[in-house]
């Protein structure tokens, strides 16, 4: 999809904040990846080998999956705000907070577990 031929350019600051919110969405899931591998490579003796292993490609792949939601979520909103529509409703965040959420139990159940 070729962006620049649908609707009008929008004000430069918006797609620059459009950009820089990608931008915040790729640390996270860069933030994830390190967690996954860092998990793996350097704590070998937090868990069994095949639960640390799960556990870092559950973070990997989250990881992953916050890359790719990331830039559908700039495509959606560049889209709307060269069409002068509403911004989109999503329910990612919610699914990010989740997620954290549930990283942040299941590693404290495994640090507490391991001692």
């Amino acid at each position: 999809m070729n962006l620049s031929r649908i609707g009008e350019a929008p004000d430069y600051r918006f797609s620059l904040a459009n950009e820089r919110t990608f931008l915040a969405w790729i640390r996270t899931a860069l933030g994830f990846l390190a967690a996954g591998v860092g998990l793996d490579q350097f704590a070998p003796d937090i868990a069994t080998p095949p639960v640390r292993q799960a556990l870092a490609l559950l973070l990997c792949l989250f990881a992953a999956l916050l890359a790719a939601m990331g830039y559908l979520r700039w495509l959606r909103n560049e889209r709307a705000m060269r069409l002068k529509e509403d911004l989109p409703y999503t329910r990612i965040l919610q699914l990010v907070a989740l997620a954290m959420v549930a990283a942040a139990v299941v590693l404290s159940g495994v640090l507490l577990h391991a001692r």
